[in-house]
């Protein structure tokens, strides 16, 4: 039988190791898998061939389907209209959401765009896929993404990649323009949404 000493020790490495799986997780995806790639030009490929779009690439690196639906332009009230259309369409198995920067160029109410993603992740969790959520950064000389995007994946418990596009569209390299990757900046995200996804599979 444990002391209360050994007793208690047992409780707390219990909770460390516990604390320690709390990450958001999604299922696994294989080859018959379908991921859906949502969101603006960050997501099309602006600037670059289609080829070289990080939801081709991602899907080279990942080994199953990645369909591209990024819309050049598109802010969060747009893409919320269009979502349950291409969920119906696709049945995808994992959704990849980066939205946000059109709205953040237009100056458009913080509220209204959180409220547009908090719509966003309800509806692609009521469809039974999962969702990886992508931060973006807010446009200005020193870039930062906006804390609701982390606060949203925590409430929502979903795997965040909020890192990234701020590294990306801080390197002169590694843009086409001042607020799109070029080829080599593709790579990277696609690298590292390829990288979450490994990491937050059961």
């Amino acid at each position: 039988m444990l002391t209360k000493k050994a007793s208690l020790s047992l409780f707390l490495l219990l909770t460390l190791f516990l604390g320690g799986c709390g990450k958001p997780q999604i299922k696994s995806i294989g080859p018959n898998s379908t991921i859906l790639a949502f969101g603006d030009s960050l997501t099309s490929g602006f600037g670059v061939r289609t080829n070289e779009s990080y939801p081709y690439l991602l899907e080279e690196l990942i080994g199953c389907e990645v369909i591209n639906s990024g819309i050049s332009g598109e802010d969060t009230k747009a893409g919320l209209e269009r979502l349950a259309g291409e969920l119906q369409k696709h049945t995808p198995d994992l959704v990849v959401l980066c939205f946000g920067g059109n709205d953040m160029l237009r100056k458009q109410p913080t509220a209204q765009t959180i409220s547009n993603l908090r719509k966003m992740i309800h509806s692609i969790q009521e469809s039974g896929a999962d969702i990886i959520l992508l931060g973006v950064p807010k446009p200005s000389l020193i870039l930062s993404v906006p804390d609701f995007y982390e606060k949203l994946a925590d409430e929502h418990k979903i795997p965040y990649e909020g890192d990234i596009l701020k590294k990306v569209l801080s390197s002169a390299s590694l843009k086409s323009d001042q607020i799109h990757p070029n080829e080599k900046g593709y790579k990277l995200i696609a690298e590292s949404v390829y990288q979450l996804i490994k990491d937050s599979e059961l």
